[in-house]
């Protein structure tokens, strides 16, 4: 048997790479940039900027994907609810960028995903001829990004037949048939990021998470070590500040409306056999649904809300039981058994940190959260300091760029343009390369190249191949590849974002020993575990 193929050169994250890296930067030699946040965008930035040639560190208070990015639908969306609301620009972009992640930097993360609008009485004709068109206008928009028609195949219309075959758990009564769509799909978003910043490390980045940003200057920032408590100074000839929701608390002048996404968890046998997503119209709105999302691992999910978040921002947000009791009433619209209360296994929110741009100086004056576009914007400080807030997970890497482009020009920093558009991430490869691997296709999609070297972790000590659980597929190698290449230092990283086995608290904590045991045999020390 030829030996499983090793980690990209330079890109395993540890907590002795960490602790090394961590000494060399607080009161070092002065970096090109400075990134603070690790979520898509702020691991882009660091991608980016290291592409670039650049010397970079990157900071995290907590871990990578420890907010808005490990709690989105997991869609890499081609722009479709943009394109509805006229902004021509986000969709066009959103399309682009899909393809950028599906065709060339991470196919391995990213595949297309069908999803049916069922055809309801709820749904009049007018609007399923008004969704129609806007699936054919969506796929303009494919073809306008140059997306091949394999990477996403055409909607369509489907029969009654067709329809209950996709979504057998759809109500028959009434039921006209269905429209067949297609979109991007993440396996995992956390993983995407996970990716993402261990390519930056393999160009050189420093990636240090657990260390915060206390106070932002044009020349750096003062930071504390969150393990320890030390305090230092990161020198940097330019920062940016990519801290999504939290950007408001470091950089005057940025005011974020947050607006919360729930989600609930659902174990896959409460819907039966789900072959394709589902888009179930909100009654009353036009251009409203609500996503039933199946996830492969045993799990479905379905979101999500868009409601503002008023005052401090916390760094995990509660989900309210109104925005369950809503999306519960949506799904039981379209349900032959609806679904209760008591099959929700988990739910989760996240924050999305849109940029309040409005006076709102009296009482109804700010729109709603569903209405701020979902454009980024790049901001610059009188002192210096870049930030970047708004946008979407799908668009992370233009978002990125168009970061590191305003701090090159702020920093008067020689460096070129971006290449991160055509450089796969780590474990990326082309389709038939994928199809290849000898590995278990779960791992594949999570893991790419890297798959085969993940399993052989297990093969190596039976304790590490089997289930950390019942009815979930991760297993102790997962874990112990977190640990050694993914910079895991603690349970709630291992169970909360490399694996999502945290979504279900009931899965959380009979997996809880096991994560214990590997951290304490096999590298980092626990850091106290927080259900985060």
């Amino acid at each position: 048997m030829s030996p499983a193929p090793a980690p990209l050169p330079g890109s395993s994250l540890s907590a002795a790479r960490r602790a090394r890296e961590l000494t060399a930067t607080v009161g070092g030699s002065a970096v090109d940039v400075l990134v603070v946040g690790l979520g898509a965008t702020g691991a882009g930035a660091a991608l980016d900027a290291a592409a670039r040639g650049l010397t970079v560190a990157a900071v995290d208070a907590h871990d990578l994907a420890f907010g808005t990015s490990r709690f989105s639908s997991k869609l890499v969306h081609g722009g479709l609810r943009y394109l509805a609301s006229g902004q021509f620009g986000v969709a066009h972009e959103s399309a682009v960028e899909r393809g950028v992640l599906m065709e060339r930097t991470a196919p391995h993360l990213v595949r297309a995903q069908p999803f049916v609008l069922p055809l309801t009485p709820l749904v009049s004709r007018g609007q399923a001829a008004l969704a129609r068109a806007g699936f054919r206008a969506g796929d303009t928009l494919r073809l306008a990004a140059r997306t091949a028609r394999a990477t996403l195949p055409a909607p369509r219309r489907l029969s009654v037949v067709e329809t209950r075959h996709l979504a057998p758990a759809l109500r028959a009564q009434g039921l006209r048939g269905g429209l067949l769509s297609w979109d991007g799909r993440l396996t995992d978003d956390a993983r995407l990021v996970t990716a993402v910043a261990r390519t930056a490390a393999a160009r050189g980045a420093r990636v240090l998470t657990r260390v915060r940003a206390l106070e932002l200057t044009a020349s750096g920032a003062r930071v504390r070590d969150e393990l320890t408590g030390e305090e230092g100074e990161i020198r940097a000839r330019v920062v940016v500040n990519a801290s999504g929701v939290w950007a408001g608390g470091l950089v005057d002048g940025i005011r974020i409306r947050p607006s919360r996404g729930t989600h609930l968890v659902l174990r896959a046998e409460r819907l039966g056999a789900l072959p394709a997503g589902l888009h179930v119209p909100v009654p009353g709105e036009t251009n409203r649904f609500v996503l039933v999302l199946p996830q492969g691992d045993g799990r479905v999910y379905v979101g999500l809300t868009d409601e503002p978040v008023e005052g401090d921002v916390p760094d995990v947000p509660d989900v309210p039981e109104s925005d369950i009791g809503f999306l519960l009433d949506v799904l039981g619209s379209v349900l032959e058994t609806p679904v209760g209360r008591d099959d929700v296994a988990g739910a989760f929110a996240g924050l999305r940190p849109l940029l309040d741009t409005t006076a709102a100086d009296g009482p109804g004056a700010a729109p709603r959260t569903s209405d701020i576009s979902r454009r980024h914007a790049v901001l610059t400080s009188s002192e210096g300091v870049i930030t970047v807030v708004g946008g979407k997970l799908t668009t992370y890497r233009r978002m990125a760029e168009d970061a590191v482009d305003a701090a090159v020009a702020t920093g008067r920093i020689g460096a070129g343009p971006s290449p991160t558009a055509a450089l796969p991430l780590v474990g990326a490869a082309a389709a038939a390369t994928l199809g290849a691997v000898r590995a278990p296709r779960r791992l594949v999609r999570r893991y790419g190249t890297e798959a085969p070297a993940v399993e052989a972790l297990g093969t190596r000590d039976a304790r590490l191949n089997a289930p950390l659980l019942p009815g979930h597929p991760v297993t102790g190698a997962e874990l112990l590849w977190a640990v050694r290449h993914e910079g895991a230092l603690d349970e709630a990283d291992l169970l909360d974002r490399r694996t999502r086995v945290g979504l279900v608290p009931q899965d959380r904590a009979a997996a809880l020993a096991a994560a214990r045991d590997i951290l304490r045999e096999y590298g980092a020390h626990p850091a106290g575990d927080t259900a985060l």
